[in-house]
């Protein structure tokens, strides 16, 4: 029975993703009323799909009862197999159900959201039946790499997201920046993703099978598992956005935000945190990866607090502290608990859903994505305020918040791992993740604190501007989610989620009782909470119309372009590789080209030559064939009359 809930699982949004894109267009371009069959079609499958696969989700996590697998082989290549089949436990379970809950979220939400009215865009409902198709396809690819008990069964749900992001970013290509923003994500993640293709391939050969429960229990040399490790890495950093391969995840603002918030929540970004944790023991055996892996998440976690500190955009703002929060979990991961890891998941899943389809509800009231046009909103939008004020709050970790009981269960295991050395990787890898953690905890105070005093306090600053609440079928998604992202954290304090998520082979965060454990080290943590939220109410309240980015002086504007890096990568990657498909497209045209073309004329030269030869020597063979002719007549005649 769980092997086959397991199966169905991301079967179902698959299949209402494959019948999503048979649907024929909706309306007219031409913005006619009528003919509205189509998107009313693909909002059923859509909602179906979702809500199906959440069912089967929660079933999953009342049904599943310690680690379980089914498989059978698919193909056989001279002794390394492939199979089909899935791999349960507890976690997978967990995140199963996060997935589906932000999924159907969005799919609800986007009804309201991307619908035509009499100032939109008149082609919204043509474009609608292939982007709520593309959003289950998304769906059940995530729900693949979740349940996979095969490594290309995995690779598969992996590249599929890879394939449905770019679609979605680039939703509508008329808007600019989309299309670049699409690409940008494909080829940036594909870079990681030849890295994680080896790295899987390496594991296969070396165990004569891609089934996750034989790699796991084959005996790998060091080598291999530090080679593979590192390649599998390389995906990780382009799938969850670690440095340097992160550039992505803010220019994918562009697609709509709905897709914001199923990106930056719930898939894609956390396959990479997941996919580590489900090949942990891999990890462990190799610790010179989960030095690699920590390094990279205390830097990709200040980076990313940092960079959110100056931006304009509210979903940039968004877009950035995701890339911090996901250091924050592949820190956890790097000093020992997977378990933390996948608590900030969930946690992190629920909050980012709510902020980001809580920024939405503002940009559809006030028309525009720039903190610097908004300000006053909490009295016309007391709904999206108070929602708002809750997913930051978690966000920021203030207790008794979800954010604040999985931030510090990330927190506890670093400082135990600097301290006393309990992490696989050496202790001043748990020191960095430690130190890096608390000036984060700080950076994201102040930030979130930042956006909520520009976007909701103070004088409107776009007075024509009338915003409201946004209607039911936008604002329920939004206050179901709103839920977890304040309870959540509790249940995991009170170990509801401490079986589901204890990994038997490596350490759990947290006590016996439950997943966190709340000791003298929270207080740090609150303290560096306090001085970041104190700092910007201060800043605020000295000058409310001015914006509090202001006092970071010369570094505001290092901080808003994320210290140059996405030019780093301009000058050292992109213009060399388009000048060398310069220089190839030059030698394909004038060498090889040129070699085609130039036999082709050498060839008709030398005909036109033959044929001119052949044009003069015409005559002479006429009047020699006619002489020949007479010749043999006059001598024919001669003959008879001899005779």
């Amino acid at each position: 029975m769980t092997g086959l809930l397991g199966a169905l699982l991301p079967a179902v949004p698959l299949a209402a993703g494959l019948l999503g894109l048979l649907l024929p267009p909706a309306p007219r371009r031409d913005g006619a009323t009528g003919g509205d069959r189509g998107r009313t079609a693909a909002v059923t499958l859509g909602v179906l799909g979702a809500a199906g696969a959440l069912a089967l989700a929660v079933a999953l996590l009342f049904t599943v009862d310690g680690p379980t697998e089914t498989s059978a082989t698919w193909v056989d290549f001279g002794g390394l197999a492939v199979t089909l089949g899935v791999r349960l436990d507890g976690a997978a379970a967990l995140v199963a159900v996060a997935v589906t809950a932000v999924a159907l979220a969005v799919q609800v939400y986007s009804i309201g959201y991307l619908r035509r009215g009499p100032h939109d865009d008149v082609d919204v409902d043509h474009r609608y039946p292939p982007y709520a198709a593309q959003i289950s396809l998304f769906t059940g690819a995530m729900l693949l790499v979740v349940v996979a008990g095969d490594l290309i069964m995995l690779l598969v749900g992996w590249e599929v997201m890879g394939l449905c992001s770019y679609l979605l970013i680039a939703h509508d290509r008329r808007l600019a920046g989309a299309p670049a923003a699409a690409m940008k994500a494909f080829l940036v993640t594909r870079v990681g993703d030849v890295g994680f293709l080896l790295g899987i391939a390496l594991l296969g050969v070396s165990t004569g099978s891609f089934r996750i429960a034989d790699v796991l229990a084959h005996e790998h040399s060091s080598a291999t598992l530090t080679a593979a490790g590192l390649l599998l890495l390389a995906g990780v950093a382009g799938k969850s956005a670690q440095f340097p391969l992160h550039t992505w995840l803010p220019d994918a603002m562009a697609g709509p935000t709905p897709i914001s918030a199923l990106i930056h929540a719930a898939t894609m970004v956390a396959a990479g945190v997941y996919a580590v944790a489900r090949l942990y023991p891999l990890f462990t055996a190799a610790p010179v990866t989960l030095t690699v892996l920590g390094v990279l998440g205390a830097i990709t976690l200040l980076l990313g607090a940092l960079a959110a500190t100056a931006q304009d955009d509210i979903k940039r703002v968004l877009a950035w502290s995701t890339v911090s929060q996901l250091g924050y979990m592949t820190g956890a991961l790097a000093v020992g608990s997977p378990s933390a890891a996948l608590f900030h998941l969930l946690t992190h899943a629920a909050f980012k859903a709510l902020l980001f389809l809580a920024a939405g509800a503002v940009i559809h009231a006030v028309g525009t994505t720039l903190m610097s046009e908004m300000g006053g909103l909490r009295r016309s939008m007391p709904v999206t305020f108070w929602c708002t004020v809750v997913g930051l709050g978690a966000l920021a970790g203030v207790p008794p918040l979800a954010g604040f009981w999985s931030k510090d269960g990330v927190l506890t295991v670093a400082e135990s791992a600097a301290l006393e050395g309990t992490g696989p990787a050496p202790s001043w890898v748990g020191w960095i993740v430690w130190v890096a953690g608390l000036v984060g905890v700080a950076v994201t105070a102040w930030y979130a604190g930042r956006l909520l005093l520009r976007a909701f306090f103070g004088a409107p600053r776009l007075p024509l501007v009338r915003p409201h609440d946004p209607p039911a079928v936008l604002r329920w998604p939004v206050l179901l989610l709103a839920v977890p992202a304040a309870l959540l954290g509790l249940a995991g304090f009170l170990g509801a989620f401490a079986d589901r998520l204890r990994f038997p082979t490596v350490p759990v965060a947290g006590s016996e009782d439950g997943l966190v454990h709340l000791g003298p080290g929270v207080l740090l943590p609150l303290a560096f909470l306090l001085f970041g939220a104190a700092l910007v109410t201060l800043g605020w309240r000295r000058d409310p119309a001015a914006d509090p980015a202001a006092a970071l002086g010369p570094l505001r504007p290092v901080f808003a372009r994320a210290f140059r890096l996405d030019d780093v990568q301009h000058t050292v990657v992109v213009r060399p590789v388009r000048a060398l498909a310069r220089a190839a497209r030059t030698s394909d045209e004038v060498v090889v080209d040129g070699a085609v073309e130039g036999s082709g004329r050498a060839a008709s030269g030398l005909g036109a030559g033959l044929a001119a030869l052949h044009r003069a020597a015409l005559p002479r063979a006429a009047a020699g064939v006619l002489a020949g002719a007479l010749l043999i007549g006059l001598a024919a005649a001669l003959v008879g009359v001899d005779r």
